[in-house]
């Protein structure tokens, strides 16, 4: 597969479903099949949805994960053509380590970075790291579950 090496905000929000302000992704700097590195700036913006009162605390670095792994999807199901991937939803959380209280105080840009572990048709886990220049913020894995709506059984 030849992947196109670096997308803009535009280009990320039309593929995946998160719009305005709640895209918090700027760029991607780099992406093959198993990985995807993306940059933010949306850490420091006054208007961040994920802000509680006042601050971004560091555990809202799982969602800058989540949409990364969201866009690398894409990317792979797509070949990088601009089309919504399927829907996938979270399942799981694990080993989730924060170095740092608050990502509002990094004053670098974000590096958010996903390794895909493995996967089938219906899952795949995730590696993720936010790192702030060469500061290590957030790491962790995550496992998520696509099409779910489908994979529920029928109720007798």
């Amino acid at each position: 597969m030849s992947a196109p090496q670096q997308l803009d905000r535009a280009a990320i929000a039309a593929r995946i479903p998160h719009a305005g302000t709640m895209c918090l992704l700027d760029a991607v700097n780099d992406w093959d099949i198993v990985r995807l590195q993306a940059r933010s700036t949306r850490h420091r913006d006054a208007d961040n949805p994920l802000r509680h009162q006042g601050r971004l605390g560091a555990s809202c670095a799982v969602e800058f994960a989540a949409q990364a792994m969201a866009l690398h999807g894409a990317l792979l199901a797509t070949d990088g053509a601009q089309q919504r991937p399927r829907a996938g939803f979270l399942a799981s959380m694990r080993e989730v380590r924060l170095y740092c209280t608050r990502l509002d105080s990094c004053a670098d840009d974000l590096l958010v970075e996903v390794l895909r572990l493995n996967g089938d048709d219906n899952t795949v886990l995730y590696h993720f790291k936010l790192h702030g220049a060469q500061q290590l913020l957030v790491e962790g894995r995550a496992a998520v579950v696509l099409d779910a709506d489908k994979t529920r059984k029928a109720t007798p």
